[in-house]
């Protein structure tokens, strides 16, 4: 037989720490259903009178046991509660106590204790607890006379559950951790292109604003002299003011626009960091300035929302163009389909959606951009995720 099958495709879902109750209640009966065994001893009467009674109480006891230890410490925090250490020893009680009463079927009840081991102790005692629980298992099936087979496979389902949820365990730590290193990866990109940007503007505006310094006290002193070199310092320091205002917008029009290749490889290392798989497609490029710099943009927006909002594993990225149009798809397999986050008209309009108002805002102004360049763009829900589809004429997209 085999406890708990559910387990191993809970994997996944336990790595999120913000899985509701009901569906951790779920997915635990379904371990439950080889309760069948000791329930079965009292429904067929193999348990008379005083014993089935006892049973009953016991086996509701237990299940309860069970489960409220499991629901107390799901977490995996490095802490237990009381509650918890007071659930998990009670259950272990009826789970020794009622195989010795009744044996037979009831053997499967210390199974389930291993179960709560793996995933509330540490390493160290979950070991101790299984190896206690299988030596009391084979215990109880020589005194109870139990079938030798049947008693090996239990011992060994002991031991293998034991091994399987302490891996289960493991995998949502790595997990949780994982995610701590994707956030302190992104903040320290983050801050590392403020830097970056505020040495540029440093030696953007250092020198002119040291030059225009220098030009003012020297205009100062000459007009203070009657000197005729005050106009042209002047007009020196509207010159020297003038570069520097170029230069910051230059440099700022850098930093909003990298460009199509600059955006597709910051959205491959952006999506990489959240765990989503991508493939980049590209024919018929290179594009034109024009249409690079707006499906840059377009690629941006849509795979800022692809991060944010649709939990995505995987996200194709197509760019195509034939001479006469840009063309852009983008898309997952995420969540969109659940929870569509706007659908955009080329007008810039927004239909329905309940997460339209963040997504739906920048996806409305690539819309409104793209329609002044004289294309389209078009974005919802499929079957499995969401598709979001540019198209700009060449010659027309503007910067």
């Amino acid at each position: 037989m085999t406890i708990l099958s559910g387990g191993t495709e809970e994997t996944a879902r336990w790595a999120d720490d913000a899985q509701p109750r009901w569906r951790r209640l779920t997915w635990l009966s379904i371990g439950l259903v080889y309760l069948f065994f000791p329930a079965a001893e009292i429904v067929t009467g193999r348990l008379p009178g005083a014993q089935a009674v006892w049973g009953t109480l016991g086996l509701a006891a237990f299940t309860a046991g069970y489960i409220g230890s499991a629901l107390s410490r799901w977490n995996d925090s490095d802490t237990n509660t009381p509650l918890t250490y007071g659930l998990l020893a009670a259950t272990t009680a009826l789970a020794v106590a009622l195989p010795v009463a009744f044996g037979g079927g009831w053997l499967t009840l210390p199974i389930y204790t291993t179960v709560i081991y793996s995933m509330a102790l540490r390493p160290r005692f979950t070991a101790v607890g299984a190896v206690v629980m299988g030596v009391i298992v084979l215990l109880i099936g020589l005194l109870k006379d139990h079938d030798p087979g049947s008693t090996v496979v239990l011992v060994f389902q002991v031991l293998t559950l034991t091994v399987l949820f302490s891996r289960v365990r493991k995998t949502k730590i790595l997990l949780a951790e994982l995610r701590e290193a994707q956030d302190e990866v992104a903040r320290l990109a983050a801050s590392e292109e403020r830097l970056r940007i505020a040495r540029d503007l440093h030696d953007l505006l250092g020198h002119s604003l040291s030059l225009i310094v220098l030009k003012s006290e020297l205009a100062g002193r000459l007009a203070e002299n009657g000197s005729e070199r005050v106009l042209p310092e002047i007009r020196d320091i509207e010159s020297v003011a003038r570069q520097a205002l170029v230069e910051v917008r230059e440099a700022v029009t850098g930093y909003r626009q990298r460009g199509l290749s600059g955006e597709l490889d910051g959205a491959r290392a952006a999506l990489e960091a959240a765990g989503t798989q991508v493939k980049v497609r590209l024919s018929g490029t290179p594009l034109p300035d024009d249409l690079d710099g707006i499906l840059g943009w377009a690629v941006r927006e849509g795979v800022t929302n692809v991060i944010r909002h649709a939990r995505a594993a995987s996200c194709e990225i197509d760019v195509s163009y034939d001479g006469r149009a840009g063309v852009l798809e983008i898309v997952d397999d995420g969540r969109g389909a659940a929870a569509p986050y706007g659908q955009v008209s080329r007008q810039g309009g927004e239909q329905g959606g309940e997460q339209g108002g963040e997504q739906g805002n920048g996806l409305a102004g690539l819309a409104e951009r793209v329609e002044a360049a004289g294309g389209t763009v078009s974005a919802g829900p499929r079957e499995t995720g969401f598709a979001l589809r540019v198209a700009v004429p060449a010659g027309r997209a503007v910067r």
